[in-house]
């Protein structure tokens, strides 16, 4: 971050200066654990938590003051709403950074892929800044931004939402050069009217993009593309067609694609990523096509996005364990979208092997979380996995749809707990086995993802 006095932090988010005005901050923390000197320390009040009890030890660890919603006894600015404050301190922020360098704003959005295909991006572009894991929302983009400092060349923010109107105030705080969409889902679906609703909210990255910005479009899906119509100049990205970066001659070895890129008829150097699961392959052309859109040369943004290692966590993480048992970790989020892929994903890693999927909810689907997790079941019981197990209550009608499709004896089972997911595992693993663990992050499936992998160290 570059560094900001008190008194410059208050006038962007105009608070009341309780403090040395050129006393200088030169981070941004929301947990009194992060504190290190010079912080300025985020007292928001939560659930269980109210931070405005931890600013005088946030002080004294280090901070230089504290932004809070009620008078403390520590240096601080006084604001009605320290989340509206932390968005104007943050919008501030960036046009101060746009004043001083050149820096290009790329926001990515999808109802899957956004944290691998920002992960691909931050491997690719130089003198580049991004989240760490899944910082996507109203306090976590902007974070991200008050990370950035005067040699930031280029800022990848995921922009993520679960109602209308969420990117569209993430815009306002930072507006984008790049506008990345990856696909329409039915993520987070409770809180929309429909695929039309998600659609509109996903459009709304479009609609924000800074005077003279392009879009960066999937020409597969027919969601996404209808988007165009929100852009000065838009760039495509799919596996054929008419879309300016494509995939040709595409492979799979035990769940790693390989393909070789075309970039406006240009064949390029064949790609194989690291990722697991063919659906990455969307998410390497988007990184390809932004990066390619920010001045690398094409072969030069290939190679970066083949070498391009799994950074965030509890995403198709691969682990082969000493006893010949592979674990699969995609247990930080699910949709049906992302349930089918990892499904899918789980066969080409297996290679033939015995299968095993362990699914728990998926959270935020309203009124078709029902529908969507007997899905689940019929999915995996077509595609020939070999044994589901279904975790918690809410995602038994998965269960309940692989018995109906056909299963029968253990072939699918149902449990209440992580604990009884654990003990039905180790009574039944053996070597040549693959496992999926897949679930929302609420579900705590990745808790059993971690103590699968724990258990071969």
């Amino acid at each position: 971050m570059r560094p900001l006095t008190a008194q410059w932090v208050a006038n962007a988010v105009a608070g009341s200066l309780v403090a040395d005005v050129d006393a200088v901050v030169t981070s941004v923390v929301k947990d009194s654990r992060d504190v290190t000197p010079g912080s300025l320390y985020l007292a928001f009040v939560g659930e269980r938590v109210d931070g405005h009890a931890y600013a005088r030890a946030a002080v004294d660890a280090g901070a230089t003051l504290c932004l809070v919603s009620q008078p403390v006894d520590a240096p601080h600015i006084l604001v009605d709403d320290v989340e509206v404050a932390l968005g104007a301190l943050a919008r501030a922020y960036l046009a101060l950074l746009r004043t001083e360098g050149e820096i290009t704003v790329i926001g990515i959005t999808g109802s899957n892929g956004k944290t691998s295909t920002k992960d691909l991006l931050a491997q690719t572009l130089p003198s580049s800044v991004a989240p760490v894991g899944s910082y996507n929302n109203e306090i976590g983009m902007p974070l991200t931004v008050l990370a950035a400092d005067e040699t930031t060349r280029f800022l990848v923010l995921e922009m993520g939402a679960s109602g209308p109107g969420h990117i569209a105030y993430l815009t306002s705080i930072a507006p984008p050069d790049i506008a990345v969409v990856l696909i329409v889902g039915t993520a987070h679906s409770g809180g929309y009217e429909g695929p039309d609703g998600i659609a509109r909210a996903k459009a709304e990255l479009v609609q924000g993009l800074a005077p003279g910005g392009v879009a960066i479009l999937n020409a597969d899906d027919a969601a996404v593309a209808a988007m165009a119509q929100y852009a000065e100049r838009v760039v495509t990205f799919g596996m054929g067609g008419d879309a300016d970066v494509q995939a040709s001659d595409l492979t799979l070895d035990r769940g790693r694609a390989s393909f070789v890129p075309v970039v406006r008829g240009a064949l390029g150097s064949r790609v194989t990523l690291t990722l697991v699961g063919e659906h990455h392959v969307t998410n390497a052309l988007a990184a390809l096509a932004t990066a390619v859109e920010c001045g690398l040369p094409a072969e030069e943004a290939g190679a970066a996005i083949a070498a391009a290692a799994p950074v965030s966590e509890h995403r198709m993480a691969v682990t082969e364990r000493s006893d010949g048992v592979t674990i699969i970790d995609d247990s930080y989020n699910a949709s049906p979208e992302s349930m089918r892929a990892a499904l899918r994903a789980l066969l080409d890693v297996a290679d033939g092997g015995r299968t095993v999927a362990v699914v728990g909810e998926m959270l935020e689907m309203g009124d078709a979380s029902r529908e969507a997790h007997w899905d689940v079941g019929y999915n995996a019981v077509r595609l020939g996995i070999d044994y589901l197990l279904v975790v918690g209550e809410g995602a038994k009608p998965a269960f309940d749809a692989a018995v109906r499709e056909g299963s029968w004896g253990d072939e699918a089972a149902f449990v209440g707990t992580i604990g009884e997911a654990r003990a039905y595992l180790e009574e039944r693993l053996v070597a040549g086995d693959t496992v999926l663990v897949k679930g929302s992050h609420g579900s705590g499936l990745y808790e059993l993802a971690e103590e699968l992998v724990r258990e071969d160290a």
